[in-house]
């Protein structure tokens, strides 16, 4: 038999798309993240400029990562229906006006409104990145873009923390909200060159489906933030309100989850009779793509219970400022930001389980180093190596998760996995800050009321007058400032800072010990990830659905 041509012998050669959509992606990625971190960084001018608490900014905040995360599977749908691409355009224009409104405003309720509204268009905006991404990339080209966009977050939190910072301190905080809102229009003015992304033939509102995660998703959040300041299970005077003596908190969190529960029944019940859906169950439908979200989740969960930790060790235990925490965490960030983008060169070479399981052993080998090194002295080189290795397997893991599953779902789906991996980010971050925060008070807690027991330096009156049922996470100078309103002796605030200073670090070891021991457990869901090289976003994946119905040119 005659020999083939080599050239039809060779096999296909990928050709490398326009970068454009990816420089999209990733500029409206740090618009949207660099407006959160921008708001924490100038929490201290705005609570000065508008006069009011700081628990204000907090609530704006709180606001749009809520409608984020209640609206962010509507989005999606919003976008397969009218074109990604247009609503896109819409949403960033609108996140634009709402930095602008943020940048003007007058009042804490101005700044709360403009927030939330930035909130519930950034959850049109999330899925489109990812459609973005889906419909321009194929191959090697995809996974990198992947990278890029999870290192576009941690770039944004240096960038906030740096220009923010630098702008809080010296031209205004106003002046980083404005520059967000230019970002916002150059962005639209670039997403013109981008081709238009079809919309989805046939694509309908799944209102009852779209209510139930919205209620669902306000309902955790709202239980899971509130744990800390309104208890665990008895309600505290913070709490808005009690029921039978008991927080608001658990009660909000077992509505929540019943709420998730009817959601996906819903879902199962709308596709059984081949009804729309609000969430399409094919992004999850083999225990692949189960333990995919099991591994995105935990790592989140253990990434922002770790970002809430180490601020609170550099700002309580060694007394340093808010902008010197931020220059201290940089390696931190930097190493998730380079691990993020070089992750998808491992990917030719070992298949998702092995990576995923390495990562996570590199999460927990970072979290113990630092958990058994942290001290008073922020300069310990061995404190610095252990934030680097928590930042370089973090990166990896995030970036790996996203593209496994992005990789098993067809691109009509692309805005349901965009849709669902803000969702679990939103859900994990929540419930992450909340049980770290309720972990480590409680322990410090439970130590200093141990070491009280029977001290001899501390006599009966003075625990008497100090509220041992409120305890936290204070500095010295904080505690000094208490007891000097006591009668104590010198000798005894000088045991009680003791006291305290040993408290906090032992409480702070063993979260970080306990972070890395949930860590470790997400081996077991690693495991059942792919055990094969990621490839393109399938071509065919169910009936119906071919690459001419789905693809779109990158740019025009």
């Amino acid at each position: 038999m005659a020999s083939e041509p080599a050239a039809e012998r060779s096999p296909t050669q990928e050709v490398n798309a326009s970068w454009l959509p990816l420089l999209v992606v990733v500029l409206t990625q740090i618009q949207a993240s660099f407006a959160v971190n921008a708001l924490t960084v100038s929490m201290q001018g705005i609570t000065t400029d508008l006069d009011t608490a700081a628990t204000s900014v907090g609530t704006a905040i709180t606001a749009g990562t809520f409608a984020m995360a209640a609206f962010i599977l509507l989005g999606a749908k919003i976008g397969a229906k009218y074109g990604s691409r247009k609503v896109f355009q819409i949403a960033v224009a609108v996140h634009a006006v709402a930095m602008a409104a943020v940048a003007f405003s007058v009042s804490p309720a101005m700044l709360f409104i403009a927030q939330a509204a930035s909130g519930a268009v950034i959850a049109l905006i999330a899925p489109a990145l990812v459609v973005f991404i889906a419909t321009s990339y194929k191959g090697d080209q995809q996974a990198r873009s992947i990278g890029y966009l999870a290192a576009a977050i941690p770039a944004a939190g240096v960038l906030a923390l740096l220009i923010a910072g630098s702008f809080a301190s010296t031209i205004g905080w106003r002046y980083s909200f404005i520059l967000v809102a230019i970002l916002g229009l150059a962005n639209l003015a670039l997403s013109f060159r981008l081709a238009p992304v079809p919309r989805q033939e046939g694509v309908h509102i799944d209102v009852v489906g779209a209510v139930l995660a919205a209620g669902s998703i306000i309902l955790l959040s709202f239980g899971f933030s509130g744990l800390n300041a309104w208890g665990v299970l008895l309600a505290t005077d913070a709490a808005p309100f009690a029921v039978l003596g008991l927080s608001p908190a658990p009660l909000l969190i077992l509505l929540g989850a019943i709420g998730g529960q009817l959601f996906f029944s819903w879902l199962r019940r709308q596709r059984g009779k081949n009804k729309p859906q609000i969430f399409d169950l094919e992004v999850l439908k083999s225990s692949s793509e189960r333990a995919t979200t099991i591994c995105m989740a935990i790592m989140l969960f253990v990434g922002t219970a770790a970002n809430f930790l180490i601020p609170l060790y550099i700002q309580i235990v060694q007394g340093r400022s808010s902008f010197q925490t931020s220059i201290a965490i940089i390696p931190y960030t930097i190493s998730i930001f380079i691990s993020s983008t070089l992750v998808a060169n491992l990917y030719k070479k070992f298949p998702p389980r092995q990576i995923a399981r390495v990562a996570f052993a590199v999460v927990a080998l970072g979290l113990i180093v630092l958990a058994l090194t942290i001290r008073n002295d922020w300069t310990q080189i061995l404190v610095v190596i252990g934030l680097i290795t928590l930042g370089l397997g973090q990166g990896a893991v995030v970036a790996l998760v996203f593209n496994t599953l992005l990789s098993a779902a067809p691109k009509r789906l692309a805005g349901d996995v965009g849709a669902w991996r803000g969702l679990v980010h939103n859900i994990s971050g929540s419930i992450g800050i909340a049980v770290a925060s309720v972990f480590a008070v409680g322990v410090l807690a439970g130590i200093i009321n141990s070491d009280l027991v029977d001290n001899p330096t501390i006599d009966n009156e003075l625990k008497v007058q100090v509220n041992l049922d409120n305890i936290n996470f204070i500095t010295n100078d904080q505690l000094e400032n208490v007891l000097s309103q006591t009668t104590a002796t010198s000798a005894e605030v000088a045991e009680a800072v003791r006291i305290n200073e040993e408290a906090r670090l032992r409480a702070l070891n063993l979260s970080l010990l306990g972070l890395a021991g949930i860590t470790l457990l997400a081996i077991i869901p690693a495991g059942r990830l792919p055990d094969y090289v990621p490839g393109d976003i399938p071509e065919v994946l169910s009936s119906g659905n071919t690459e001419s119905e789905e693809a779109a040119p990158a740019a025009s």
